[in-house]
């Protein structure tokens, strides 16, 4: 069964680093041209020269996503480089932690808002000829999440906003869908900080895993790049949880 992308067009958010990285590399293998943003130039311009290797077209252009019209922009420029656009993958996250005003504002922005309003300028692209929407969200979104609270509300509203674009577009062949993933560990990321800084955090969530690891950005693009493929043709509007059965403890 081969999982092909050929003569697809993939746009990514926070795509300069870790799962969103590893999205738009499993993508450009599979023969789909991709483009990425993100806030920070220097890991942008890293993470485009690697896609480049792949020989495939890739557009590339900083991104704060919790400005609206910078959204709309981007995506814009990004369909303008590609010649259009067939896959939306909504990975960036702003890790809204704290239970006060600043950490809501965070999660809302980037996490919910930006996939909405990155949503709503790919879908006229996507009703021409049908396509893809992933959205990346979380399984503290599937049960409470006590240290996080503005992170997993919004990952679970992600969800079900999901489920409700994927029923009013079905009749147009774009499909919907996310990805729930779990402790997700990569140098620079999360869990490689909390390992250096709260090693009894992340001793007690890695002993939380049944088995008995985190998963890798890699893993995580493995599921999206089935969902985007036409392997994936009649699924719609589910969440795949990627965790290696850690939202099972």
């Amino acid at each position: 069964m081969e999982l092909s992308l050929k003569g697809q067009r993939a746009l990514v958010t926070g795509g300069s680093r870790g799962i969103g990285l590893a999205i738009a590399h499993a993508f450009a293998q599979a023969g789909a041209d991709v483009a990425i943003c993100a806030r920070a130039p220097g890991p942008l311009a890293q993470a485009e020269a690697d896609l480049r290797r792949t020989g495939r077209k890739v557009s590339a252009h900083v991104c704060d996503l919790s400005d609206g019209a910078a959204v709309t922009a981007w995506v814009e420029q990004a369909a303008a480089d590609l010649g259009g656009v067939d896959i939306l993958v909504n990975n960036a996250s702003g890790f809204g932690r704290t239970d006060d005003e600043a950490g809501w504002a965070t999660s809302i922005a980037v996490d919910l808002m930006a996939s909405v309003r990155a949503s709503q300028a790919a879908m006229p692209f996507l009703l021409k000829q049908g396509g893809n929407i992933i959205h990346i969200a979380s399984i503290s979104g599937l049960k409470a999440s006590v240290r996080t609270p503005p992170y997993g509300a919004v990952k679970a509203a992600i969800m079900e906003y999901a489920q409700t674009q994927a029923l009013t577009h079905a009749a147009h062949k774009v499909r919907v869908n996310c990805i729930a993933p779990g402790s997700i560990f990569f140098e620079g990321g999360t869990w490689d900080v909390v390992q250096k800084e709260n090693p009894a955090l992340y001793g007690r969530i890695l002993s939380s895993i049944p088995s008995g690891r985190f998963g890798t950005p890699e893993e995580v693009a493995k599921v999206a790049l089935f969902l985007a493929s036409d392997c994936a043709s009649w699924v719609t509007g589910q969440t795949l949880v990627v965790d290696g059965g850690q939202s099972l403890g």
